[in-house]
């Protein structure tokens, strides 16, 4: 019999979230069943159920910052146990047989990776997200969430910590590296304490000096108003990386002009409209530029443990569900230092 459970539910795209049920499947033998504890808002569910991102298959159930505890198990897990705390990202399925598959990276499926939720599940179903008090999701895509961290603090970890931890990895952010985050928002605060831990040098770089002190605190070396145009002259060529976490329109060619010879500008916020750039830009320094999704399941544990053994977590505002729907209009207002999370025990 499928467990019929409470979830808040986006019913069409930019339509205000009310209460309603849903059905989890049944555990399955490779399946873990999850009492959600918290889950965090990312930007992308706003996109969303916005339809900001083309047609979805409402009603949705945003949420893919997940923790919670292990309820049930089937036959086939050895992973996880009843009991454990545990993690959801962003997916929750995947072929399994192609080589982004085979090399840990499931996020690049070549049959497209089973989001988390408004997408289509092994079954054929819709998946329905962690806005919600319990979820049934494949073993092989559950995260073991270390003793060391808060879960509240470890929710938005899920999607805010991987978006921001894969490309600081991939491009070898580390000592000896300058490394220049665009934003202080959801993401951005976490590629600051993230590059900071990993022994970069790390500046921000914002609208306005208004979060300055927050970013200084959080780890940045320096804070730059991206408002004055002497920061483009300031800090022209200086930066081996520079990871752009809005998910704004911005002049891709002015923060090219911030990169060093061989460096990178990587984009890991989603603007909803295309950006463009003169090659002119790439090619007079050998820069690159990139975009990054998420991680696989493989590094995405890997950061999990890094953030524990650092003592990185997010910084969170908590809320009831009854407040989601001011949620998305504060976080519409960058009214948020630095992520909403519900807690989902609230969900009656």
């Amino acid at each position: 019999m499928l467990m019929q459970v409470n979830a808040y539910a986006a019913p069409a795209a930019g339509l205000p979230l009310a209460p309603t049920t849903i059905e989890r499947r049944d555990v399955g033998p490779n399946d873990v069943l999850i009492e959600i504890q918290y889950a965090g808002i990312c930007h992308s569910d706003i996109h969303t159920v916005n339809g900001d991102w083309g047609p979805q298959p409402f009603p949705v159930v945003p949420g893919h910052e997940i923790v919670g505890t292990v309820t049930e198990v089937g036959t086939g897990v050895t992973r996880h146990r009843v009991g454990d705390r545990v993690g959801v990202g962003c997916m929750v399925g995947s072929c399994g047989e192609c080589a982004s598959c085979r090399n840990g990276d499931e996020q690049y499926c070549v049959d497209g990776m089973v989001p988390t939720y408004a997408g289509t599940d092994r079954d054929g179903s819709t998946t329905q997200g962690g806005y919600s008090t319990h979820v049934v999701v494949d073993a092989d895509y559950v995260l073991s969430v270390p003793e060391g961290l808060d879960p509240v603090a470890a929710a938005p970890l899920l999607c805010a910590g991987i978006t921001t931890y894969a490309p600081l990895r991939k491009w070898n952010a580390g000592p000896g590296t300058r490394v220049a985050v665009v934003g202080l928002g959801g993401l951005g605060h976490m590629a600051v304490r993230i590059a900071h831990a990993l022994g970069a040098e790390v500046t921000v770089l914002s609208q306005s000096l208004k979060k300055q002190e927050d970013g200084l605190r959080l780890g940045a070396d320096a804070y730059h108003a991206t408002s004055d145009p002497a920061t483009f002259e300031q800090l022209a060529g200086r930066f081996d990386l520079i990871v752009n976490t809005v998910s704004a329109h911005i002049d891709v060619d002015a923060y090219l002009g911030l990169v060093a010879v061989d460096g990178t500008l990587v984009n890991v916020g989603a603007p909803a409209e295309p950006l463009s750039l003169n090659v002119f830009s790439l090619i007079g320094a050998r820069r690159s530029f990139a975009g990054s999704m998420i991680g696989g399941i493989a590094l995405t544990q890997e950061m999990l443990d890094f953030c524990a053994e650092h003592g990185i977590g997010a910084e969170v505002e908590v809320i009831p569900a009854e407040k989601i729907n001011e949620a998305y209009e504060r976080v519409l207002a960058s009214d948020v230092r630095y992520r909403f999370v519900i807690d989902t025990s609230t969900l009656v």
